[in-house]
Order: C-alpha cells, then sequence, then structure tokens
C-alpha cells in the first residue's frame, strides 16, 4: 500500500514538473514573438510585403502585418499612433489635414507612375497636353488621336492615393482629373484596365505587366532609367513614416528595407529603384536639383 502510494505522487510531481515545463515554453515563446503593422500606399505595399515575409522567414517568432489603403491612410494612421509604420507615395508636409510635426520620414525607394491602357487602344506615346486633355475630360474617343472608334473610359485612384497625386501633379501639370470611377487599389486599377475597352489610368511601375499597354509621354519611355535621370517627371519616393525615431522590431525592419540584399534583389524584381540611385532629388514643394537625396 506504501509502495503504491509512493508511487502515485511520484507520477504527480512528474506531471506537474512537465506541466510547468510546458507552460514554461509557452510563455517564453509568446515574449518572443513580436509583431508591428505598415498600413498605406499601395505602391509601396508589395515591397513591404515581400521583405516582411523573408525577414519573418529569418526571424522565428517575428510577425509584420502589412496593409494597404493608400497613403492618406498610411499618414493618418501613423499620425494617430494607431500603427507603427505609415507607408505613403507622399511626403507628410503635402497631405492636406496631417502635422507633420513628430513624424520621421525614411525613404525607403522610388517609384514611378505610368499611364496604362487597355491593348485594344493601340496607342503608346501620347503628348503632355494629350493626356491632360484625355484626363480633364476634353479629349473623350480614341479616334480623336488616330485610335479605334472607342469611347475612353477614365479609371482614378481614390483621392487619398499618393500615386494620384503624384500623377497629376507631375503627369497632369496640376491638373485635376475630370470625376470618374475611383479605385482604392493599383491591382484593381491594372485589372479593370486589362478587361475595359477604351480604359485608360495610371499604375506603379511593379504593376505594368502584359495584360495592359504603358504610354510613353512626349517620346519618353516609362523606364527606371528615365526615372534615375529625371526625364520621365512622374516619380515619387517612397516614405515610410515613424512617431518619432523607431525602435525594436521597427528599428530593426527599416534597416532590413535598407540592406544592400534586399536593393539588389526585391527592388529589381519588384521594379523599384534605390534612392542612392537616383541622379536627382526632390523635395516636397516639388524642386527639383542634382544628387541622390541619400
Amino acid at each position: 500500500m506504501r509502495r503504491r502510494t509512493l508511487v502515485k505522487w511520484i507520477i504527480v510531481i512528474v506531471v506537474v514538473i512537465a506541466g510547468f515545463g510546458a507552460y514554461e515554453a509557452r510563455s517564453k515563446t509568446a515574449t518572443n514573438q513580436q509583431s508591428i503593422t505598415a498600413v498605406g500606399s499601395t505602391a509601396l505595399q508589395p515591397l513591404v510585403e515581400a521583405a516582411s515575409e523573408e525577414y519573418s522567414a529569418e526571424h522565428a517568432g517575428i510577425f509584420i502585418n502589412v496593409q494597404g489603403g493608400g497613403s492618406g491612410t498610411g499618414l493618418s494612421q501613423i499620425e494617430s499612433g494607431a500603427v507603427q509604420m505609415g507607408n505613403s507615395d507622399l511626403f507628410a508636409q503635402e497631405k492636406e489635414g496631417i502635422n507633420p510635426k513628430g513624424l520621421v520620414d525614411h525613404k525607403i525607394a522610388v517609384v514611378g507612375v505610368t499611364p496604362i491602357v487597355n491593348d485594344d487602344v493601340h496607342i503608346k506615346n501620347l503628348s503632355t497636353r494629350q493626356l491632360i486633355a484625355i484626363f480633364t475630360g476634353k479629349i473623350t474617343n480614341w479616334h480623336q488621336l488616330g485610335g479605334p472608334h472607342i469611347p475612353i473610359t477614365l479609371i482614378n485612384r481614390s483621392q487619398g492615393s499618393g500615386t494620384r497625386v503624384t500623377f497629376e501633379k507631375y503627369g497632369l501639370k496640376g491638373h485635376e482629373s475630370a470625376v470618374a470611377q475611383e479605385q482604392d487599389s493599383s491591382g484593381t486599377v491594372r485589372q479593370i484596365v486589362s478587361s475595359t475597352p477604351g480604359a485608360i489610368s495610371y499604375v506603379s511601375f511593379g504593376y505594368v505587366n502584359k495584360s495592359v499597354q504603358p504610354v510613353s509621354i512626349d517620346g519618353v519611355r516609362p523606364t527606371e532609367t528615365n526615372v534615375m535621370h529625371n526625364r520621365w517627371k512622374i516619380w515619387s519616393y517612397e516614405h515610410i513614416y515613424t512617431r518619432g525615431a523607431p525602435t525594436g522590431l521597427t528599428k530593426k525592419f527599416l534597416q532590413y528595407l535598407k540592406n544592400n540584399h534586399i536593393q539588389t534583389t526585391l527592388f529589381n524584381k519588384l521594379g523599384y529603384i534605390s534612392v542612392k540611385d537616383m541622379q536627382y532629388q526632390r523635395t516636397w514643394q516639388g524642386k527639383v536639383s542634382k544628387g541622390s537625396g541619400e
């Protein structure tokens, strides 16, 4: 009897110790898990998503949540402190309603923005004057430009989009686009243009594929080299904003985005330009000068 009792107590002790060990392991894992959230620009989203996947694969227990929503959303979310990183195609100073005080700008990359048309349009080059006339509603059919007799369908990004601001500011020379259907993401814009006869819109270079036709402007092709030399004027910095100086995982991830491995692999693969490769820099007021800005 005494032996059986002793055996039972030994079993109880072993179970308790094992349970405590498992609890301690779970607690340690939970402590090691870290997560941060980045929200905003859909032009920057593919790069941040791809980099976050690589970073998480290399660092156990790390999760980086990446969401779109547009530059306006990214800036408002970081201003309010709701997220750790606010992604934007715009300088914070450019966005009405945003107080840039206390926000720290991290220029991650540069992207070019190009008009795109449906393949049925068969037009590969437009003058700046023609582009403005199309987007302000003065030209409404492609036959007016030597194309097929198809009505022009405008597709815009939403008002909070940095891509839209960049396109109107540098592509349309400050003219505001006519009222048209609006979409929240570049991927949706591309899909609609590819499937809608006569459609025209604009996306960052990384979203251009064989389903749509990019359009040259004044004989200048939308290429990364032309962006680097400011021959292609429709480009923007891709910013990640933080509230104050970044710390912890946010700081580590921002450093990761700027390392040579990411800038020579993901940048090239996804159509981004390193800031250090730019031959010109631009201020938030739009002033251009020689130099990379790094």
